[in-house]
C-alpha cells in the first residue's frame, strides 16, 4: 500500500532521513516524485533513483496470491479470529463475534446506542486473551466529538466488576485507549493512513472510527452531483485503507454509519441486530 512508511521498505536511514526533511514519508509520497525531483532530493544518480523508485514499487505493489495460498496462510494463523461481543445472541448471530482482519460496519438510527457499543468494544480488546479479549490496545478516531472517559470507566465497572476493582486496572486499560479527535474528512483520511506504524510500535488490536457519516454529512450535499462523485471517492479510499490496516495485522476495524447512508455500505460485514434496547439491556 502506498501508506506504507519508507523506512519500512529497506531503505538506509541516512536516506529515510533526508527525504523525511523534504516531507517525503510514504511510498505514495516517494512515487507521486518524478526521476529528476527525487535525484535533486537524494542527490543521487538516475540509475540510483530508478533502482529506489523499483525497490519502493515492489515493497508496496500487492503481492500475487493463489487461492490456496491465501486460505493455507489463514489456516496457520493463530491469532483470534473474532472478538466477542460478551452478549451471547449477538455472538450468536455473528457466528462469535466481530471478525478479526476484517471491517464491520454498525449502523442504526441516532441515539440507538452505536457509540456506547463502540466503548464497550474498546474495553474488550484490552482484556486478558483469557477473558476473551485481545489484550492490546485500542485506536478510536472519534469524529463527533461522543466519546467519553467517564462512560468508559462506567462500562468497564458494571460488565467486568471482578476484574476492574481497583484504580490501576482502570486507568491501565484507559491508557490503552488511544483517542483521535478528527472533524474533517481530510483529518480522518490523514489519521487511517498514518496508523501503520502506530498499530506496530503500540500493539494495536483493534480500530475504530465513530462515525463515518459524521464528516461525510457536514462536507458533501448528496443533492449535488458533484459531491456525490467527490463523497464516493473519499469513502472507496477510506474503505481501502480500513481494509488494508485490518488484513494487514489481522485486527478487527469497526466504524458506525447512520441507517440512512446504508446505501453506500461498501464493506463486507454489516451488523443488523444493534437496537437500542437489546444493546442497552446487555450492558447492565
Amino acid at each position: 500500500m502506498g501508506s506504507k512508511k519508507l523506512k519500512r521498505v529497506g531503505l538506509s536511514q541516512e536516506l529515510c532521513d533526508r527525504l523525511s526533511r523534504h516531507q517525503i514519508l510514504t511510498c505514495q509520497d516517494f512515487l507521486c516524485l518524478s526521476p529528476l525531483e527525487l535525484m535533486k532530493v537524494t542527490g543521487l544518480s538516475y540509475r540510483g533513483v530508478h533502482e529506489l523508485l523499483c525497490m519502493v514499487s515492489r515493497a508496496c505493489a500487492p503481492k500475487m496470491q493463489t487461492a490456496y495460498g491465501i486460505k493455507a496462510q489463514r489456516s496457520a494463523d493463530f491469532s483470534p479470529a473474532f472478538l466477542s461481543t460478551t452478549l451471547s445472541a449477538l455472538d450468536e448471530a455473528l457466528h462469535g463475534g466481530v471478525a478479526c482482519g476484517s471491517l464491520t460496519e454498525i449502523t442504526g438510527p441516532p441515539g440507538c446506542g452505536k457509540t456506547q457499543f463502540c466503548i464497550m468494544m474498546s474495553i474488550l480488546a484490552t482484556l486478558p486473551t483469557n477473558m476473551g479479549g485481545l489484550e492490546g490496545a485500542v485506536v478510536y478516531i472519534d469524529t463527533e466529538s461522543a466519546f467519553s472517559a467517564e462512560r468508559l470507566v462506567e462500562i468497564a465497572e458494571s460488565r467486568f466488576p471482578r476484574y476492574f476493582n481497583t484504580e490501576e486496572k482502570l486507568l491501565l486499560t484507559s491508557s490503552k485507549v488511544h483517542l483521535y479527535r478528527e472533524l474533517t474528512c481530510d483529518e480522518v483520511l490523514q489519521r487511517i493512513e498514518s496508523l501503520e506504524e502506530e498499530i506496530i510500535s503500540k500493539g494495536i488490536k483493534l480500530v475504530i472510527l465513530d462515525s463515518v457519516a459524521s464528516v461525510v454529512r457536514k462536507e458533501f450535499d448528496a443533492q449535488l452531483q458533484g459531491n456525490l462523485k467527490e463523497r464516493n471517492k473519499f469513502l472507496a479510499r477510506e474503505a481501502s485503507s480500513l481494509k488494508y490496516l485490518a488484513e494487514e495485522f489481522s485486527i478487527p476495524v469497526s466504524f458506525s454509519f447512520f441507517l440512512f447512508f446504508l446505501f453506500l455500505s461498501f464493506v463486507s460485514f454489516i451488523l443488523h441486530s444493534l437496537t437500542y434496547d437489546y444493546l442497552w439491556h446487555g450492558f447492565l
